[in-house]
């Protein structure tokens, strides 16, 4: 596993090793383009959680995703009250496993 000071370190580290695909959270999937991924179609292969020292507002997790359509990219997300609405279904996939 790798180490990231910063969540922009962890996205451009993510992206020199192939995880080019900017995704997006939607509701109930993730997004890149006009593709859509419910949870069952795509697979969190790293996570990195980031905690703003001084505002909750900096807080952010950074995932690796890989699709089964082979679209390998980055998902970050904020959590707590930083982060977006989802799925019940979703947030079990989306958490973070220690």
């Amino acid at each position: 596993m790798y180490t990231y000071d910063t969540v922009t370190a962890a996205v451009n580290g993510l992206k020199q090793r192939g995880y080019t695909v900017d995704f997006n959270l939607k509701e109930n999937c993730i997004v890149c383009h006009d593709d859509k991924f419910n949870p069952e179609d795509f697979e969190i292969t790293e996570v990195y959680r980031f905690e703003g020292n001084s505002d909750p507002a900096d807080e952010a997790v950074v995932y690796a995703i890989e699709s089964n359509k082979g679209h390998k990219g980055v998902l970050v997300n904020g959590y707590g009250i930083s982060s977006d609405p989802m799925t019940n279904e979703m947030a079990k996939k989306l958490a973070i496993q220690q």
